[in-house]
Formats: C-alpha cells, structure tokens, sequence
C-alpha cells in the first residue's frame, strides 16, 4: 500500500509558511496615501462581539461540513459506493467553483487593480489573471509529477516482490515447478485487485491534499480581512456567508479525503488543519487590526497575489479533478438518473455560492 504522508505533510508545512507569512506582510510600512473609507460606521466593542462569534460559528460550520462526508462508515448513505455520493460531490465542486470564479477571482482583481498601486507594473498587466493561470498550470504539474512518482514507486514494489519471490523458487530445485505455480495463481487471485485499484487510490490521495492546500491560503486570507475589520456592518453578513461558504467547501475537501482513504490519523489532521484555518486566520486578524492597513501598497499586492493562485487552484481542482472525473466515470455514464442529480447538484451548488456573493 503506498503512503503519501510525505507529500501532505509537505503541504502542510507550505500552509502554515503562509499563515505565519500573511500579517507580517500586510503590516509592514507602505506609501499609499489612499484613505480607508470614512463612511464606514466602527464600533469596536461590538466587531469584537462579532468576530469571536464568526470564530465559533465558522468553526463548527467547517468542522461538520468536513465531517459529514467521513463518517460513511456510520451513515451508509454517505459512502463513496452509493449512487448519492456522486451527487454530493457534485455539489461541492459547485460550491468550489464559483468560490474561485466569483468569491475569490474578483477580489483579486480588485486588489490589483486598486488605484493605490503604481501604474506600473501592476496598471499595465492583468497580474490577477497571469498569477491563476500559473497556479492552474502547476497544479497540474504536480498532479501529474506527485502521480506518476507515487505510481513508479508502487510498481517498483511489486517488481521487486516479484523478482525476490523467484529467487526463492530457484534456491528449491526440487520444488521450483510447483511453488512457481502456487504463488503465480495466488498472485491471479488477490494482488491483482490491488494492483489496479492502487492508481486510483493515489489520484484521490493527491486530489484531496492539493485542493486542501488551495482551501487553506483564501480561508487565512478571508479570516484576516475579517478579523481586521472594524465596521460590525460588515462583519454581519460575512459572518453568515462565510459559516455557509466553509459547510459546503468542507463537504467537498472531505468527500475527496473520504475517497482518499487515508490512516486514521491523517484523516483527523486534515479535517482539523480545515476546520482551524479561517478562525485561525480572524485570531490574527483581530491581534494585527491596529496596524493593518487594508488598502497598503503590501497588503493589496499580497492579497491580490495569494487570491490569484488560490482561484487558479480551486478552478482547475473543481473542473478537472472533481467534475471531469466523476462526469467522465463510467458508473454515472451507464446511468441516466445519476447524470442527471449530479448535474442538477452542480448547479444548485453553484447557484447556492452565486448567491453568498452578494455578502461575502
């Protein structure tokens, strides 16, 4: 069985570099003489209320969306063998993909393309869409390089296997023949499942730690803004949204990691590692809120940069790794009500996120 630890807890180790990365950067001294709005009505008392009200709200909201779909075992329903989980995931790639279109990608054009940075470079080059299509581009990198390592090393096991097995046989000459025989039929009858369900495997297991990745850098960056915020007008509808927003986006990254199959362990530190990322990023927030400035030269380049490549990560993960391969399945192909759910799940869920961008 091959073990991709390596590769997530590298993920891992790049998401927390950002978390800690983040508010040194939009704290640090900037030139922009562009003034926050003077309109906007700032109570701090009460955006205080409402920050640490987002924190558990947003918590418990993620921590179940991420669950629900892990817990198959005790809710038949829920197993990626039934019909309806293609529907669910259908769902949930809905839900990412008008995250990156419509909650995300937009931001990061206004970020910049914000007046308060210099004409050039940032006024003379679409940087928000070269930086997605760059993240886009390397996602796929390494979806396929992480594939095909994983898939040579497990194949390179079971040649290895094979070769140490004949060894044996030679070393008893007397029984070569039949013990040559035995294992080449128990091979037939046990490891060859195995062997074809191993690509699929791994795939989910990759699947699952780089749409994580892609989550976790717009969840810090959204639990900043929020949490840097002063105006309670504000933070109210981002506290539904966003409670909204990180249900669905959990049931689509734990449905990838239910697939996955990953130990016991892992699975507990991913959905955890989900769950804290936004309060995670509103805690800092609220400690930066004195000397964050939302409209510095650093803060919107940082933003614009980090909302860009996330957009061009949850985009390509939505329509390539969730929806093409589960649309393309074979399973669903051969069934017109399954063809049919996912496809009117995808644009509910779609339609759902469509919605949340009024407010968030």
């Amino acid at each position: 069985m091959v073990n991709p630890h390596p590769f997530c807890h590298k993920l891992l180790k790049i998401s927390c570099f950002v978390i800690l990365l983040f508010p040194s950067l939009v704290v640090s001294s900037t030139e922009c003489s562009c003034d926050v709005d003077q309109l906007t009505k700032e109570n701090k008392g009460e955006a205080l209320k409402f920050k640490l009200i987002s924190i558990a709200s947003i918590l418990v909201a993620g921590a179940i969306g991420v669950t629900l779909p892990l817990l198959s075992k005790r809710i038949p329903a829920l197993s990626p063998e039934k019909d309806i989980f293609f529907m669910i995931k259908a769902f949930a790639a809905g839900v990412i993909l008008a995250t990156g279109f419509l909650h995300i990608l937009p931001n990061a054009f206004d970020n910049l393309s914000s007046p308060c940075l210099p004409q050039n470079p940032w006024g003379n080059f679409p940087f928000s869409g070269f930086v997605a299509m760059l993240s886009a581009i390397g996602t796929l990198m390494i979806d396929s390089f992480a594939t095909g390592y994983y898939r040579r090393q497990h194949f390179n096991k079971i040649k290895q296997g094979s070769v140490d097995e004949e060894s044996t046989g030679e070393e008893h000459e007397g029984h070569v023949h039949v013990h040559t025989h035995a294992t080449h039929g128990h091979a037939h009858g046990s490891a060859s499942p195995t062997h074809d369900s191993m690509p699929e495997l791994i795939r989910h297991r990759i699947v699952s730690q780089v749409l994580e990745l892609g989550i976790v850098v717009h969840s810090v960056i959204i639990g900043i803004s929020l949490g840097a915020s002063q105006s309670p007008v504000t933070i109210k509808p981002l506290l539904a949204a966003l409670s909204f927003h990180q249900f669905f986006e959990g049931m689509g990254l734990g449905g990838c990691i239910s697939q996955a199959k990953f130990e016991s362990t892992s699975t507990a530190i991913m959905a955890t590692f989900f769950s804290l990322t936004t309060p995670v990023g509103i805690a800092i927030g609220i400690a930066v809120q004195s000397v964050y400035q939302e409209n510095s030269t650093t803060a919107l380049i940082v933003e614009g940069i980090f909302n860009s490549a996330s957009a061009g990560i949850l985009i390509y993960m939505a329509l390539v790794d969730l929806l093409a391969a589960d649309f393309m399945n074979p399973r669903m192909q051969s069934n017109v009500r399954i063809q049919l759910g996912a496809n009117l799940s995808l644009l509910l869920g779609a339609g759902c996120m469509s919605v949340l961008a009024k407010w968030a």
